[in-house]
């Protein structure tokens, strides 16, 4: 603007400018001379040279760019590259897909181990991607290990085990784990006897996502058959309705999946855990009618324990009969013993003991007393001569 003002700005305005430039404001506002003066003559003797201004701030950084890329890609890779989360992942389906046929004792020291190396890798770095996967991993091992130990009778150490895998699958948002994690918490406190926790597990895991696919597992697993043991037929029949209904709506295969498996129910899974709902409630009628659906999908899976299962459910709906059938009764329950003594797990053996003690009245006949020898002579040996 040097040139253009008629008058100089405001004497406060000017001392300012003077204070700040270093000038005066004459000098500052004077008509720009054609050629600048030398940089070494002052502009005037009564003002001194304005300084020159301060150098910038020298950008300064010791690292060497090389390790800049180095450690970014380190970052990026991790402990656990993706051939790693595969071979890990694949042992959660060997694991499920053996479990019927090799039991908690063949399983339990691979599942074991399984966990430990995910808690081992863990414990170092991994993209945020691969270290979901592995919380996800970890967090599945631990829960087959509480599944395991249910079936070993083992319930304190179940819930331990549950109780990390809903820490680890709630802490990736893995809502398939978590609701599956919580379904075994309810499996649990069923086969310790408490009943009304079983519901109100499975009630809580629920409310999360009452239309996710494991919630048919929540609904007849844990629902159902509590509250056929608490003997609330109207709200275990309006579980078993809702169990099928969501059967029907993700179109579940129709056979007998294994039951510590991650993926939702098959109908006959379903189908089946109905029937023991409906024995408590002492449904004959109802027990028997789908026992006979039942029978030719259960026959041809390769489960011992749903075979078994489902006998000592149909044996004990033929004591429960206006005429009960005591000879066919302990037929099928010494085929339940025969077909699980090699692999026993807690159900069959509660479910073993709860037919003989259903028998009472009967005792004095010949095939309670044989059906209660084997029972007996079952129960004897040790654990470690059970698992083979």
């Amino acid at each position: 603007m040097s040139g253009e003002l008629k008058q100089l700005p405001r004497p406060d305005t000017c001392r300012i400018l003077e204070e700040l430039l270093g000038r005066a404001a004459r000098e500052l506002f004077a008509p720009a001379p054609t050629d600048p003066p030398a940089a070494s003559a002052p502009l005037s003797a009564d003002v001194p040279p304005v300084p020159p201004p301060p150098p910038a701030h020298p950008i300064t950084d010791d690292e060497n760019p090389a390790e800049i890329v180095a450690r970014a890609r380190q970052l990026a890779c991790g402990n656990a590259d993706e051939a790693t989360l595969a071979f890990l992942a694949s042992q959660v389906d060997v694991i499920t897909e053996r479990y019927e046929q090799d039991g908690p004792h063949g399983l339990w020291v691979q599942t074991k181990s399984l966990r430990s190396l995910g808690h081992t890798l863990l414990a170092g770095q991994q993209p945020p991607a691969a270290r979901r996967e592995l919380f996800r991993i970890t967090a599945r091992a631990g829960g087959l290990l509480g599944y395991m130990a249910v079936n070993i009778g083992a319930f304190p150490l179940a819930e331990a085990y549950c109780a990390e895998a809903l820490e680890l699958s709630r802490a990736i948002g893995d809502l398939d784990t978590e609701l599956w994690a919580g379904g075994t918490q309810s499996f649990a406190a069923y086969y310790a006897g408490r009943y009304a926790e079983a519901d109100v597990r499975a009630a809580a895991a629920l409310d999360r996502a009452p239309n996710h696919p494991q919630a048919i597992r929540l609904l007849v697993n844990g629902r159902a058959r509590a509250l056929g043991k608490l003997d609330d037929r109207n709200q275990a029949e309006r579980a078993i309705g809702q169990a099928l209904a969501l059967s029907d709506r993700y179109d579940v295969v129709p056979g007998l999946t294994s039951c510590i498996s991650f993926l939702p129910y098959g109908r006959a899974r379903t189908l089946a855990n109905a029937l023991t709902a409906r024995v408590a409630l002492q449904d004959t009628k109802h027990v028997l009618r789908d026992a006979e659906y039942l029978d030719g999908l259960v026959e041809k899976s390769d489960s011992a324990w749903s075979r078994s299962l489902v006998r000592l459910d149909v044996a004990t709906a033929l004591l429960q009969q206006g005429a009960p059938d005591v000879e066919h009764a302990m037929s099928l329950g010494q085929q339940a013993i025969t077909l699980a003594a090699t692999l026993p797990i807690s159900s069959v053996r509660q479910r073993s003991r709860d037919l003989y003690e259903r028998a009472t009245p009967w005792r004095n006949l010949p095939a309670v007393r044989e059906y209660g020898e084997q029972l007996r002579v079952w129960g004897s040996l040790p654990r470690s001569a059970e698992a083979g």
